[in-house]
């Protein structure tokens, strides 16, 4: 069993969140009372595995009064928190859901520059970790000041110390994180058909991508995410397909996070790639059972994995 988990999120958020009745322009709208929740992908992907009751540590940038709030919110869900303090305040996020049509809006606000010694803080925090963790999760996007070389020279530093990482992200932070290769890849679609420079990629070319990576040494698993169809799980000698349980869906806000940790939770356990690729599609779904940015709760995790594995 592994118990030496990391997450890693350069570009947290605390997500504020409320519904109106409807959505109308140049009215006042009567909001319900705001919600705040911790958001980025490592920091959801450890929230996900504290529900799941695995362990991890997540590490993330965290300033000004909005980086107490986030360290407050993740200390109440018992996420054991390992924050980079920095000058710029933490930004937040605004998700409106409209209730009369069941539609949800949402608004990223922009995060300030990290500077070069708050990069250096964040890479000495990193390699201080003894004993060193055995998976490492980088996820989510990446703040002004940090370029995405630096992900390329993290990961190679990661699996220097013998950790296995699992990467989500996107653009070309993703580029240059796959230039060193990684144990395991959770693209869409959309970043599966950039990634492999194949055009129009659909769910039954997919696998034939997702091998293309692993067979140039930039993955050992490749995950694909599909969205309502479920996911693929390709490895060197597996195609696994999971499809998606039929669920009422109020939000799809953390699903791929929600996704993440119950792949890495089963991973931790020592299960095998069937029971990744269920578990991970598993948790996904029901975190779109909920509202705001609630993730899923292990109730509905298990019972869809139950569902999955008959």
């Amino acid at each position: 069993m592994i118990k030496n988990i990391l997450t890693i999120t350069l570009n947290p958020t605390v997500d504020k969140s409320c519904a109106v009745d409807n959505i109308k322009p140049e009215k006042k709208l009567r909001c319900t009372a705001p919600k705040y929740e911790p958001g980025g992908g490592g920091i959801n992907v450890s929230r996900g595995l504290s529900r799941l009751g695995i362990k991890s540590t997540a590490l993330f940038l965290s300033g000004g009064r909005t980086g107490e709030l986030l360290e407050k919110l993740l200390d109440e869900e018992g996420v054991t928190t390992s924050p980079v303090n920095v000058a710029a305040e933490t930004r937040e996020n605004f998700i409106v859901v409209d209730k009369s049509h069941n539609e949800q809006y949402r608004f990223g606000m922009p995060g300030d520059t990290v500077s070069e010694e708050e990069i250096t803080a964040l890479t000495n925090k990193i390699n201080s970790y003894s004993p060193f963790p055995e998976i490492v999760i980088i996820s989510g996007s990446l703040p002004k000041g940090i370029d995405a070389a630096y992900m390329r020279t993290l990961v190679k530093s990661l699996k220097a110390k013998g950790a296995k990482v699992i990467a989500d992200t996107s653009g070309d932070a993703l580029t240059e994180v796959l230039k060193e290769g990684v144990f395991l890849l959770k693209p869409n679609l959309g970043e599966l058909s950039l990634l492999t420079g194949r055009e129009e990629l659909d769910n039954e070319s997919a696998d034939e991508a997702a091998k293309q990576l692993i067979d140039e040494g930039k993955a050992e698993i490749v995950v694909v995410s599909l969205g309502p169809q479920g996911a693929y799980l390709v490895s060197k000698d597996e195609c696994i397909h999971v499809p998606a349980p039929s669920v009422k869906k109020l939000s799809t806000v953390g699903a791929g996070d929600s996704m993440v940790a119950g792949m890495v939770s089963v991973l931790a356990n020592g299960g095998n790639h069937v029971q990744m690729a269920r578990m991970g599609v598993a948790c996904g779904s029901a975190a779109t059972m909920s509202t705001g940015t609630g993730l899923f709760t292990k109730e509905n995790a298990e019972r869809l994995y139950k569902w999955l594995s008959k």
